[in-house]
């Protein structure tokens, strides 16, 4: 670990002639000395900037009288003296940064004129002239070593431990620290584009030292314990690959042969493979959709105990359960348009017909480090939040890497039982190391450690309040862009929207704003400005209750002309294919494209220069649609693909000529219905698998498919969630789900580059048609 960084935010001039100016210069001087770097800030502008910028500070030494310096907004910053303000920013910035407050030589009241709250934040005071410039530094550079010793969560520190002995290797893996790397020529080029660093640390679970991933003891226990600590569970339990296999775990434990299981049909794929594994039989509840065709909530009405019991009921398999009591529910939270839920009353709502519930939170690891998500997340369900018999036990499951900072494929468990289904740590160990490895990487339990660190303490508020503020702005930015081109009268007035409230209402004052002009704070602060207020014109989701869901800020979901939330459509439109078919040109990849929608996610790493790029990027597709571009300048990847296709065409062309097919086959409606309208079960999910491993299934055209009993999950993107699951019936041709596919099929012949991607669909080398997998009608009884 590096030296480090101290920040002396001190009003004198590191180059003055003075006597205090030269002090201070030695003892600047003598901290460099031992290994670390100053920065030198003379107003609490600089030195706030500073704070900003540098995460790797180890120290600051803070001067009390340091003057405030310029606002960029021209304003002031109250009465408190330069150094107050920086004081507060690192309490707000970082967890127990060791602060050293310099002291005016001969004002010996100069402490008893402080307030009571500085002597709580600071280490410790110096008095330049007092002592030498050695022993003043030397104080400083011990506090800064401890500082950046004591920041390292538990097993990141072991491994660096671990790894500063220089130990040999006489274990697993083979490759011995990155030694045999050494000896082949391509092998050194791995070396050296990685660094002997990576290798060093890639060890072997036999290194008693570093502790037991699957025994939860020394350093991997200590810092799962930490981690459960940070997040607010009972428990916490690392996981290697993937939250996909932490959905397995939790599905595979919660629930065993023939018992029935809640699914949310929002759901991930890995859900499903849980519940294949397990035996379960599956009851799916239905969420909201819009005009968009992007899926909302579970209706508040569907998770209660009469809507639970309507779906049991009629559900032919759930008839054959071993008993018609849930054992278990999964909900996707937050979704994946950014939609989440008030985790303690739809646990209240469950409540009735499950004993687990399970927040499937992949893409919402964050959500416990600021007031904007308070309540909204599983492990916020506890005996302080809902008490009595009927709280069931909780299961939170996060991808880590997804927005934390760890490597791919690191996830985490998280785990709050109740009296009423306890969770025995050895029993769920057994499905947890049914499910792991026992050669696990290292380094990636050392960043679930790590991202778990970022977030302990007011660190964690401070990077997702960044990260929260950049997608505010983003999003104002838009907005206020789009309002300036109508407003300037020499181009089409047309520009992209965000999905979002129309207009917010500051519950302090009642004063009511168009979202482009709230204040930013309180947009960053106040959960009521995004909330899905019920029936509200701008999300499009019916049945919604007063404050039961909220649209995460973080995740900005950009609409295009075409359709609006009400499923209206408009004569022109640019479908969000072609759009972000030109963001891959210039290097910007979405998360996720929908018919008329496409997701950009709001991560720790985006800046105003990253979302500026993509805002210039808007700009440049309207001013190409606008002048009719041909589109071998805008697309010339497509047009030379599909020369026959494509040639001659305009940007303003394709966009149309799309959009009236997309408009014709009415497919927003299609996907709207198909998703709706449930399919008949007809079979087990597992009794499905054994068919599909021993030849008793096979390929199906859709053309041929009516009626018969889909073997595999055909989920489409978009919008990513499984349109068909295994063991239901495919439906007649004039169906819903057969009306879609076909739909599908019939554009991806119709705009060849811009084909859906369909998993659980294959297509037929030669004639291009779609193919599902379904039950052989020789297969036996299910």
């Amino acid at each position: 670990m590096g030296g480090g960084t101290v920040l002396f935010a001190l009003s004198q001039d590191p180059l003055g002639e003075d006597s205090e100016s030269g002090q201070l210069r030695r003892i600047r001087e003598a901290v460099e000395s031992q290994g670390l770097e100053v920065r030198w800030a003379r107003t609490g502008t600089d030195a706030r900037a500073v704070l900003r910028t540098e995460a790797g500070l180890a120290a600051a030494v803070v001067a009390w009288d340091l003057p405030h310096g310029e606002r960029p907004d021209g304003g002031k910053d109250g009465t408190e003296p330069g150094g107050a303000a920086v004081l507060r920013q690192i309490a707000r910035r970082f967890k127990d940064l060791p602060v050293l407050l310099v002291m005016t030589d001969g004002a010996d009241d100069d402490l008893d004129h402080l307030p009571l709250w500085v002597s709580e934040t600071v280490a410790g005071y110096v008095w330049p002239l007092e002592d030498t410039p050695g022993f003043i530094a030397g104080r400083i550079a011990g506090a800064a070593r401890g500082y950046r010793e004591a920041v390292l969560p538990p097993f990141f520190k072991a491994l660096r431990r671990f790894d500063g002995s220089h130990e040999y290797s006489w274990h697993t893996p083979a490759h011995a620290g990155g030694v045999a790397f050494l000896k082949s020529p391509v092998g050194r080029a791995f070396f050296d584009y990685y660094g002997e660093r990576l290798f060093r640390s890639d060890l072997s679970i036999s290194v008693e030292e570093l502790g037991s991933l699957f025994e939860h003891t020394g350093p991997v226990g200590e810092a799962e314990r930490n981690a459960a600590r940070i997040f607010g569970a009972d428990r916490t339990y690392f996981v290697l690959h993937g939250n996909s296999t932490a959905d397995r775990m939790v599905g595979h434990f919660c629930v065993s042969q023939d018992e029935i299981a809640l699914v949310d049909r929002n759901c991930h794929k890995s859900v499903l493979h849980g519940l294949i594994l397990s035996g379960a039989r599956p009851v799916y509840l239905v969420p909201t959709r819009n005009g968009y065709g992007l899926a909302g909530p579970l209706p508040p009405a569907e998770i209660e105990a009469a809507g639970v019991g309507h779906r049991i009921a009629r559900n032919a398999l759930a008839g054959e359960a071993t008993t018609r009591q849930a054992e278990y529910a999964v909900v996707t939270n937050s979704t994946y348009d950014g939609l989440c839920y008030d985790a303690v009353r739809v646990a209240r709502a469950f409540a009735p017909s499950t004993p687990r519930l399970h927040f499937d939170e992949a893409w919402f690891a964050y959500a416990r480090f600021h007031p904007l998500y308070e309540g909204r997340y599983g492990m916020s369900v506890g005996p302080d939040t809902f008490s009595g018999p009927d709280r069931p036990t909780v299961f939170s499951t996060q991808s880590t890497h997804k927005l934390l900072a760890a490597l791919s494929q690191s996830a985490m468990v998280h785990v709050k039982p109740s009296p009423r289904a306890p969770v025995d740590h050895e029993r769920f160990n057994e499905a947890f190391m049914m499910h792991g490895t026992t050669s696990p990487l290292y380094p990636a339990i050392a960043s679930l450690d790590v991202a778990a660190g970022m977030m302990d303490g007011p660190q964690g508020h401070w990077l997702i309040d960044e990260a929260v503020t950049e997608a505010v702005r983003f999003r104002q930015a838009v907005v206020r862009t789009g309002r300036r081109v109508a407003a300037a009268g020499d181009r089409p007035a047309w520009f992209f929207g965000v999905w979002q409230p129309d207009s917010v209402t500051d519950p302090a004052t009642g004063e009511r704003y168009a979202f482009p002009d709230a204040p930013a704070d309180l947009l960053r602060t106040q959960s009521s400005c995004w909330q899905l207020v019920p029936d509200a014109d701008w999300h499009g989701f019916p049945g919604l209750g007063e404050g039961y869901c909220l649209l995460d800020p973080v995740k900005v979901t950009l609409t295009c002309p075409g359709i609006d939330a009400a499923g209206v459509w408009a004569d022109q439109g640019i479908p969000a294919r072609v759009l972000t078919a030109y963001l891959a040109t210039r290097n910007i990849v979405v998360e996720k494209t929908d018919s008329y929608t496409t997701l950009i996610l709001f991560s720790m790493g985006i800046t105003k220069g990253k979302w500026g790029t993509l805002l210039d990027a808007l700009m440049d597709f309207k001013a190409l649609y606008d002048d009719d571009a041909p589109l071998d300048r805008v697309l010339p990847g497509l047009l030379a693909e599909h020369p026959r296709r494509y040639a001659g065409m305009t940007l303003a062309g394709l966009c149309q000529s799309m959009h009236d097919h997309l408009r014709r086959a009415d497919l927003v409606s299609l996907l709207d219905t198909a998703f709706q309208e449930l399919p008949e079960p007809v079979a087990p999910p597992q009794w499905c698998y054994q068919r599909l491993i021993r030849q008793g299934t096979e390929r199906v055209r859709i053309a041929d498919a009516a009626d018969r009993v889909a073997a595999a999950m055909v989920t489409v993107t978009p919008p990513g969630i499984p349109v068909l699951m295994p063991g239901e019936s495919v439906g007649g041709d004039d169906g819903p789900l057969l009306r879609y596919l076909g739909a599908l099929e019939a554009f991806d012949r119709e705009f060849p580059g811009f084909h859906s991607e369909t998993h659980g669909v294959t297509r037929d080398p030669d004639t291009g048609d779609y193919q599902i997998e379904c039950v052989r009608q020789d297969a036996g009884p299910a």
